[in-house]
């Protein structure tokens, strides 16, 4: 959704319906709510903003691991579960080709 004001009176809606959404919650880069669809799906409905580039320079989005502040002090643990991904140089996909 574009914003936490339209967040709200979706969240609302749901509510109105029937369904349970959980509280907001702040994932740092966007605001989410959750609730299940009729087929017990969980359905989530998050912010537009503020952005990935909040904490990042736009132009190197996904380049490295960022994490939101609450998990930096885990750093070293989490680096140390996920696995090694390697992409040759000539598969690198530059700002105009996409």
């Amino acid at each position: 959704v574009d914003d936490e004001k339209h967040q709200d009176e979706v969240r609302t809606r749901v509510r109105e319906g029937g369904s349970r959404p959980t509280p907001v919650i702040d994932r740092f880069w966007f605001k989410s709510v959750y609730f299940p669809e009729p087929g017990g799906v969980l359905f989530e409905l998050a912010t537009e903003g503020p952005g990935f580039a909040v904490d990042e320079d736009p132009q190197h989005l996904g380049e490295s691991l960022v994490l939101p502040p609450w998990l930096k002090p885990e750093r070293a643990s989490i680096e140390a579960v996920l696995p090694r991904l390697t992409m040759p140089a000539s598969e690198k996909i530059s700002a105009q080709d996409r």
